[in-house]
């Protein structure tokens, strides 16, 4: 895959990564993204700095824009083992999902 635009993710999440000046996955997301679109469990280890956040954000992103939320009722959890990659992975979601009404 050359382009983010291949891996079949909504064209808003498209929008908020070129923004992020991303146009082409790194070899973790290329091959992370396709297989949780597809509801696969996946496994990934890659060096730090290669996008292994963006390849569980940007698909789970994807899955949440395209169900209805409820109020005040969570769909999505993600742990981290310290507070700086909590908040790295908080940034990473805000990034990514800025053009979805998503919280």
């Amino acid at each position: 895959m050359e382009l983010f635009s291949e891996l079949n993710l909504n064209a808003k999440i498209l929008k908020a990564v070129k923004d992020a000046g991303y146009e082409k996955p790194t070899p973790i997301q290329e091959k992370a993204i396709p297989a949780a679109l597809d509801g696969k469990d996946v496994l990934g280890i890659a060096q730090t700095g290669t996008g292994k956040t963006a390849s569980f954000t940007l698909p789970m992103i994807n899955l949440l824009s395209r169900g209805r939320a409820q109020a005040r009722v969570p769909r999505s959890l993600v742990l981290c083992p310290t507070r700086e990659l909590a908040a790295q992975v908080a940034e990473n979601f805000d990034t990514y999902a800025k053009n979805l009404k998503l919280s």
